[in-house]
């Protein structure tokens, strides 16, 4: 069982950055995709970042709509996932999760479906 926490939520002005966490109960970076959605109310999920760890180095995929903003990465050492926001905007304004997924990530990391472990949540918020 994977036990997934994530801090680092809150509310800024439209321009400004955060930076996510999510403290991880194991060892992700061994063999896990770790990932980042958001979701606003009434909506689905929305893949927003993930990453996967090889020997060589880390693959990540991000969505369109943060590409150029937001970076995601791992802290091997202190089993924690972040996301580094920058240039926020109002529209990014949504409950962010974190999820694992005992795979390697691939084309498909966006479905939601693919991940069985999810944190409890940090609301973002983005003011114009």
């Amino acid at each position: 069982q994977v036990q997934l926490v994530e801090s680092g939520g809150g509310s800024v002005q439209a321009g400004g950055s955060l930076r996510l966490s999510c403290a991880a109960s194991v060892n992700t970076y061994k063999g896990y995709c770790m990932a980042w959605f958001r979701q606003v109310p009434g909506n689905g999920r929305e893949g927003v970042a993930s990453l996967y760890t090889y020997t060589f180095g880390d693959r990540t995929y991000y969505a369109d709509s943060v590409k150029g903003r937001f970076t995601i990465s791992q802290d091997n050492a202190k089993n924690t996932l972040y996301l580094q926001m920058n240039s926020l905007k109002p529209e990014d304004t949504a409950m962010y999760y974190c999820a694992a997924a005992f795979r390697v990530c691939t084309s498909d990391w966006f479905r939601g479906g693919n991940y069985n472990y999810w944190g409890q949540g940090t609301q973002v918020t983005v003011s114009s």
